[in-house]
Formats: structure tokens, sequence, C-alpha cells
């Protein structure tokens, strides 16, 4: 084996959403990073569908440009329509999602990443893990040749032993025409790790010259978009529109009059598929009370004329995939510019894992990314700039930065990863959040701004302006509580009102029927304020009681959370637990008692034993640091005597 002549801070194996948000985090710390991928022209490629954000990942899209990650930018700067999910509900779920241009995507991320100083991209297969005493030093490829690096940050998407379905028939690959990456799964487990294997899939695209849009509904996008990044000032536009229609009980039959020539059905496929994406066989077959299944058309870009059907995915044969979709209306004549099918892959449970996305077997190498089970370019990304922000403060000797369920999506995602695992393909919903009406998308950067400018990754002009603003919110919700003016101002809107009493701002804000604009009609001085802020001043007044009480439940919860659990802690002959909880708990090893309380057959009870084992250890440890402490002074003082 030959080694290369330059040596790297950081390694980072794999170009998608996670590779790329790793590598620019750990160069944009000042860290001397490479980048590796199978093929420099299909960096950031979107291997699905050709958007960004949606039900609960657009709170993680936001979170991550408040770290200062890159996926929002991007995904503002080619996106062709945009959206807010979930409107008529609750701010806690409202979230942002654009339809995206595939190809421009592509390519600005690239620009990102080539254009970025102490980052090189070299175009090339790992296939082995450099590991001495138990520590990575870098990697080997595939033509032998050894790079050194001080951590390794492995995101390799669904590339290990990737295995694509179409019908009855497989082949080898690590995304359509993309070689799989083969070798690395072995060698991880020569080192320990357990692997297990997955499935996920992709619909048919289709040709948008022979679908007939006029039977179908268009779906527009909102009238005045918002963009994701904070660094986005231009307004966006929307420049496409999506289309919906429905499959029917004639495409229903179709599908499962060719069940047999299925590789889901047949016993082809063994890895489990996401429970909450499933292929149109799943649909169909599960779910059979349905009379109907929604799908999206959804442009791929404005230079082509390629459509997604989003609710659509399959590995059945092609002339099934083609005869089920002219089944469809609108798409009665359709013709299939590419393929639907599944891919297997080789994932690690990411209970081998810290919270820093560092494995507990090999120090100084991460997973991030669908290594970890997980699926979703968004939850790729997170994972991906958490591991390269942890990677660098590793090498500094610095604490790791773990946020938690209170915090962020992303502490609610890791979390999840690390303390319960996954077996299936995992994604984020605002369900798995606990505290999620303070996990919002409009104060994503008062959660996170102040991390991302503390590493480096957020400029001080763009935290100084957050800062500016978040002094006008604060500025403007007092003054609301000062001013009071007549309740009968308001009576077009809220009805006539026995008595005409003065009322506060404030407390006219937090009637349901009244908003911030209307606020504005009788008060000069509001009409002097930004959007940006008073749409903030509204939402936090409106909901404040609501996010005190969720807050109280925070303060409740961390007192968990702050019952640390010492690494040296040994589960070994305790008695109390059950077998279960008792094997789970040394098989996590959590680092707290809050984390404890989050594992699966792990109930309160064995948390009250846990806690009681663990005040007598720490009784027994100070007791033994005080003896330690009383024989060191004695041995002090015995040498000056003999002085």
């Amino acid at each position: 084996m030959l080694t290369y002549e330059e040596e790297f801070d950081i390694i980072v194996v794999g170009a998608g959403h996670a590779g790329c948000e790793a590598a620019l985090a750990a160069a944009r710390m000042r860290q001397k990073t490479i980048l590796f991928t199978m093929n420099k022209d299909t960096i950031a490629q979107m291997s699905c569908n050709p958007a960004i954000g949606g039900s609960a990942k657009g709170q993680l899209v936001k979170e991550i440009d408040a770290l200062g990650g890159e996926i929002g930018l991007a995904a503002d700067q080619t996106a062709i329509q945009m959206k807010t999910l979930n409107k008529k509900k609750g701010p806690a779920v409202w979230s942002s999602r654009t339809q995206n241009d595939r190809s421009a995507y592509r390519l600005v991320m690239r620009d990102y990443l080539e254009n970025q100083n102490n980052l090189f991209i070299k175009q090339d297969t790992i296939v082995e893990i450099l590991v001495k005493n138990e520590k990575a030093y870098g990697v080997i490829t595939a033509n032998r040749i050894g790079y050194h690096g001080e951590a390794v940050i492995l995101t390799c998407g669904t590339f290990l032993n990737g295995l694509i379905h179409i019908g009855l028939e497989h082949f080898p690959a690590g995304r359509a025409g993309e070689f799989p990456a083969l070798g690395l799964t072995e060698n991880l487990i020569n080192f320990g790790f357990h692997a297990g294997r997955l499935k996920t899939g992709t619909p048919p695209r289709l040709d948008g010259r022979t679908i007939d849009f006029s039977k179908t509904n268009p779906q527009p996008g909102d009238e005045s978009p918002k963009p994701f990044s904070l660094r986005t000032k231009n307004e966006l536009q929307n420049k496409c529109l999506c289309y919906l229609t429905y499959t029917n009980q004639e495409t229903h039959e179709y599908i499962l009059n060719n069940l047999d020539r299925s590789p889901l059905y047949s016993g082809k496929i063994k890895g489990v598929g996401p429970r909450y994406c499933p292929s149109i066989e799943d649909k169909v077959v599960k779910f059979k009370d349905k009379l109907r299944h929604q799908l999206f058309l959804e442009p791929e870009g404005i230079g082509t004329n390629e459509y997604y059907v989003n609710g659509f995915a399959t590995s059945l044969p092609e002339d099934v995939q083609l005869k089920a979709l002219r089944t469809v209306h609108g798409l009665e004549n359709v013709q299939m510019m590419r393929t639907g099918y599944a891919i297997e892959y080789d994932y690690f449970p990411p209970t081998q894992l810290k919270h820093s996305l560092e494995t507990k077997l090999v120090e100084n190498l991460f997973f991030a990314g669908q290594i970890n089970g997980t699926s979703g370019y968004e939850e790729a990304a997170a994972q991906g700039i958490m591991a390269g922000i942890n990677a660098v403060l590793k090498l500094r000797g610095e604490n790791p930065f773990i946020l938690d369920r209170s915090q962020a999506y992303i502490g609610v995602l890791i979390d999840d990863l690390v303390t319960k695992g996954t077996e299936e393909p995992y994604r984020m919903f605002t369900s798995r959040a606990e505290y999620r009406l303070v996990l919002r998308e409009d104060n994503a950067d008062q959660r996170l701004l102040e991390y991302g400018n503390r590493f480096g990754l957020v400029s001080n002009n763009l935290y100084e302006a957050y800062l500016n603003k978040m002094e006008r919110v604060n500025k403007e919700k007092k003054r609301l509580r000062r001013v009071f003016v007549s309740i009968s101002a308001f009576e077009h809107l809220i009805g006539r009102m026995e008595n005409n009493k003065k009322i506060c701002l404030a407390k006219i804000l937090k009637m349901p029927e009244i908003t911030y604009k209307d606020i504005i009609e009788v008060d000069w001085e509001a009409r002097e304020l930004e959007k940006e802020v008073y749409e903030q001043v509204e939402l936090e007044i409106k909901y404040e009681g609501y996010i005190k009480r969720q807050v109280l439940e925070i303060e409740k919860a961390k007192k968990l959370e702050s019952m640390v659990i010492p690494d040296d802690f040994n589960y070994d002959g305790l008695i109390g637990f059950k077998t279960e909880a008792l094997e789970k708990l040394k098989k996590t090893k959590p680092i707290s008692l809050g984390q404890a309380s989050r594992i699966s057959g792990v109930t309160p009870g064995d948390i009250a034993v846990l806690m009681v084992h663990l005040k007598q250890f720490m009784a027994k440890t100070s007791a033994v640091g005080c003896l330690s402490t009383a024989a060191k002074e004695e041995s002090t003082d015995s040498t000056d005597e003999i002085d």
C-alpha cells in the first residue's frame, strides 16, 4: 500500500447531503479536510424527490441554517415553488417546503464545496478504514492508496453493498447508474460493528409532454413565500405548478394481479422498508379500504420536461409500472423517462454511536446520514453538520456539541437514533418532538444561531443583525403591554362589547380574531415595524401562555437529564431490574437518567431503581475520593517532616 504524501485533519467519505455539510463545517472551522466521492458529477445529488423540507423536515433545514449549514441557502437559490405546510394548524407544526431544480441544486452545492478554503475534493472509492489501538487514523482507496487523517466521517448513503431491484431482476448499484461501495461493510464488521439491511425506493419519472394536465388539479405555491436561509435576502418567486391526481380501483386491481412479479412480495427483497413512505404496492395491499391514493406530479426543474410521481414509489417490473400509471387520470398516454426501483443497502444500528455521532467502538470515527438508518436529505444534512462540528471539537480536545430534545429537532433526531435505535428507515415527524411548540421554524435563530457564530460557521454580521432584530422584538412586546386603547376600536372584528373599557394592545393581540395588521390600523407606532419583527412579536404574544407551560415541562425534564451516569458505572450485578431493562441499559450505556428513561423496554420503575444504584455509586466514589485525598495529604505531611 502506498501512502498519500499529504495528511489531513478530517476525512469525509461520501458527498451526499450529510457529507457536504460535514465537510463544509470542518473546513470552515479551519481544519484541513478532504471529501471523497465516488463520482464528482453527482455531489449533493437529489436521489429521490426534487424537494427540500416538508413536515418537520423544514424545521431541520432552518436549524441547520442557523448553525451555518448550506442546505437551506442552496434550496432557496434553486427553488421553483415554495409552500408552508400545515398552515391551517398551529405554528408548532408549520413546515416550509421547496420544490427545487434538481440539476441546479447539485451544481450550487458543488460550487460551495469547490470554493471552500481548507477543503479538497477527491474522486475515489474508500474500501477500508485505518484503525490502530481502536482509533481511526485514515482510509484506504480501491487503488490501495492510504490517506492519513486525525478523524474520519462516514456518510455512505445507500451505497454500502447497494442492490437495485426492478421486478424480479436485481443488480449491484449504489444509485441508478452508479457503482455500489463494496468492502467497507465487511471492514467495519471486522472491528466489531453490527450491520443491518434496509430498503428504500423511488418512483418512475414521466415525460411531461405526455401528461394531460387538464385532468389534474393544479397546486400553486404560497403567494408570499418565505426563504429557508437567514442569508437569503432576495424575494423568492414561484416558477412552476405541481399537480395532483389519484390512483383508482383499476390501478389497484392491476397492481394486485401482478404482485407475483414484485420483489417486495416474492421474497427477493430482505431489507426493511420505510413505514411512513410505503411503495405503491404496500399501499394497495395494506390499505385495501382506500379507494384511491394521492399522486403529486412534481417538475424536476425549469429546463426539463421530466416529472417526479410523488406517491408512486415502486419496484414492480417496468411494464407493470407503465400500465398501472396509465390507469390514472391525466396519465392515460404517459411515457416513462426513468423506471422506478427499490434499493437495498447496509446500515449500522445507531445505538453503536455516542450523541456526538462518534462510534463507541472506534475513537475518532463518526457516522452520519443513511449509514445510521435514517431517510431523507434533511435528516442526513443535520447529522452531517453535527458530525463535522464534533469531529473538529474532538481534535481540539473540547467537549462535544450535543443538542438536547428541548433545544432542536436535531437533538430529537440524534437522541432517538442513539437511544432507541431503528430497524427501519427513520424519518422525522413533528410528533416525535415533545416540545414542538418551542421548536418552531420561526425561532430556529433564537435557539441555535449563537452556537453557529461561536463555532465560526455564522458570520458576525449575521449574528449582530439577529441580535438587533431580537432587541426590536422585545422592545415591541414591552410597548404593546404599556399602550392601552379602547376595545371599541376592534368591534368590527370581535363584535360589540358590553363595556368600552381600555385594554393593552398585547391582550388585544392575544385574541384569535386579531392580527398585528389590525393593530397597525389603530396604532401609528406599530406602522414603523418591519414585517419580520412584527410577525415574531405576534406569534410570541399569542402563544406565550402555552410556551410558558412547555418551558416548565422542559425544566422538570432537565432534572433527569442533569443526573449524569459516569462512564465507569457498572451494571453487572445490579439487582431490582427486569432482565430486558438491564440488557438494554448495558447495551445503550445512557449518559443520563433522562436518556435511560427513553430507552424502549425501560420502565419508570427501572429508572427509580437505577437512581438508587447511581446515588450509592456516587456516594462510594466520593468516599474513595476523600480517602485518596487524605492519603495524599498524609504522604505530603510525612515528606515535610523528613525534610
